[in-house]
């Protein structure tokens, strides 16, 4: 007898809004319920980091409607965004708002969900993997580890007015997190990363940008906290992207799974050179 694993989960509903998470690129790390929202939707309004691929998992004759906010460029206005969804859902529609990462990760998700609740919009949040954690797994870069840290901060690289956000306490992020993961920094890292060497960040600090991560065109730049700006105008490397700053980074050429698929060898023990102690 066949298993279905769509069997047992809720279904959309119409006149309802499921605000879903795409993951950070490949279709295979969809949520079940974020793949079975893509089967049944009648309208799925779309950011622009969602994958294409994943996209041809919408069944067929469900409405595609982009609604993607890229920095620099022209861009609807999310309460126009939040508005619409209301206005598909008053139409009797089942609406799947399909969101890059997760839909709570810096992906204005809550403020979706807002809007929906103040004109009594059903709706449900439909988490899935943001790329500070998977992205960064494609890259071969775990977010903790337990020989060297003990916490992560996550933070974005920029505020809705387009500029490095001044609420973040730079200085007791530079002192006080091992790992920083940094969404929509790519553009502001020299001004990022002067806060954070001045915070007493070491300039040597290993560094990656990973850029359209979990996607076939998805490209690694290594580098160090001091020499971030100049290799990243040197590789011609372009957004999306996330960066990572931290020792977690020399990780990589241990854990770098894609690389060693195509050929590449990887290290039994990137800290050879270091003396630990087994805290097993």
């Amino acid at each position: 007898m066949s298993f279905d694993p769509f069997s047992d989960l809720p279904s959309m509903m119409p006149g309802h809004v499921w605000l879903a998470g795409a993951g950070p690129g490949d279709p295979g790390l969809l949520t079940l319920l974020a793949a079975k929202a893509l089967a049944e939707a009648d309208v799925i309004v779309h950011d622009a980091l969602v994958n294409e691929d994943c996209l041809k998992l919408a069944r067929a004759g469900a409405e595609l409607e982009y609604a993607g906010k890229r920095g620099g460029k022209p861009s609807a206005k999310q309460r126009d965004i939040s508005l619409r969804l209301v206005e598909l859902a008053r139409e009797g529609r089942r609406v799947l708002r399909l969101k890059g990462g997760d839909p709570f990760v810096f992906g204005r998700g809550g403020e979706e969900a807002l809007t929906l609740i103040e004109h009594g919009v059903q709706f449900r949040i439909v988490p899935g993997i943001t790329a500070g954690i998977g992205g960064l797994a494609y890259a071969g870069i775990p977010v903790t580890h337990r020989e060297i840290n003990h916490a992560v901060t996550f933070l974005t690289g920029h505020d809705s007015s387009g500029v490095v956000p001044d609420r973040i306490d730079w200085e007791a992020i530079g002192r006080g997190s091992p790992v920083i993961v940094m969404y929509m920094a790519m553009k502001h890292i020299a001004a990022i990363s002067a806060k954070l060497i001045a915070s007493g960040r070491s300039p040597d600090e290993p560094v990656a940008f990973v850029c359209d991560a979990a996607t076939p065109s998805q490209k690694v730049l290594e580098t160090t906290l001091g020499r971030a700006v100049e290799d990243v105008a040197a590789s011609g490397l372009e957004p999306p992207a996330i960066v990572v700053v931290g020792e977690v980074v020399r990780l990589r050429p241990s854990l770098d799974w894609l690389g060693a698929l195509s050929g590449r060898e990887l290290l039994s023990d990137p800290f050879a050179d270091r003396q630990r102690k087994d805290s097993a």
